[in-house]
């Protein structure tokens, strides 16, 4: 019976099961973990049961403080009492989806520095294009290696300490964003900088305005492409470095922050 569902459980993340390392089927599922305090908390929402089993198990091995939910009511009841690090949601889920459980979760106060991931099968641009859409900070593809999603939960991780705990303040009107001394014209598309006017060409505007919308976030490359550029358009490697550097030289190298194989980030 266990060997029929680990065999199920890798199959979710191997292509081929055939791929499945030799003598997998003979481990045991007993494990030590030391728990500490500073123990970063994760919650998975899925309806599948054995993915989330499977899931769960990755991540307690490498120590985190695992949450589970089924489906995206259910998740947002969950988030609001324990305050998780990271939030993996998958799409497509009974009662409320992962995107309407995204949107709303954006919306709570006490969670607005959690990182959120949606698992999403390949070729699912949609998925994906919504997911940024309501709020998402990144996406996981599936089938995905054990290894590789333990990598990716660490790299997402790692943003948490990044984000800002005291909040900035974003002014916004019907066609402006201030903060600081920056102001953003949505209507004329250009920027007014410590009284100073100046026309930024239509993709630096667009950056600029994203970076802006959430001061401390950090911005992934995958982010900034699909918000700026869409999907169907096909852009260089250094594109978003050039206008990145293009924008520093108009406001500033202080606000801008890039955060080394991760994205960017809006500072006051």
């Amino acid at each position: 019976m266990y060997k029929n569902r680990i065999a199920k459980f890798y199959s979710i993340f191997y292509e081929n099961i055939s791929t499945v390392p030799k003598g997998i089927f003979t481990f045991k599922f007993k494990f030590s973990i030391t728990m500490s305090e500073n123990q970063s908390k994760i919650l998975l929402v899925d309806d599948e049961v054995d993915i989330l089993e499977f899931i769960s198990y990755n991540l307690e091995k490498e120590g985190y403080k695992v949450y589970t939910a089924q489906n995206g009511a259910e998740a947002i009841k969950v988030a609001e009492k324990t305050l998780p690090d990271l939030i993996i949601l998958d799409v497509m889920m009974p009662e409320m989806d992962g995107i309407a459980a995204c949107e709303e979760i954006r919306r709570i106060p006490s969670l607005q520095n959690t990182i959120i991931a949606f698992l999403t099968a390949r070729g699912e641009d949609y998925s994906q294009i919504a997911g940024f859409e309501a709020g998402a900070d990144d996406y996981i593809t599936k089938p995905i290696r054990p290894k590789v999603l333990v990598s990716r939960v660490k790299a997402l991780l790692k943003r948490t300490s990044t984000v800002s705990t005291t909040p900035t303040t974003v002014v916004e009107s019907a066609n402006t964003m201030t903060i600081g001394n920056l102001v953003i014209d949505k209507e004329r598309y250009l920027i007014i900088k410590d009284g100073e006017e100046m026309i930024l060409p239509r993709k630096e505007f667009e950056l600029l305005s994203l970076l802006v919308s959430k001061p401390g976030k950090v911005f992934t490359r995958e982010e900034i492409y699909y918000s700026v550029w869409g999907d169907n358009v096909v852009v260089g490697d250094r594109t978003i470095d050039v206008h990145i550097r293009k924008l520093r030289e108009k406001i500033g190298n202080d606000q801008i922050k890039t955060l080394k194989g991760i994205g960017y980030k809006f500072i006051e």
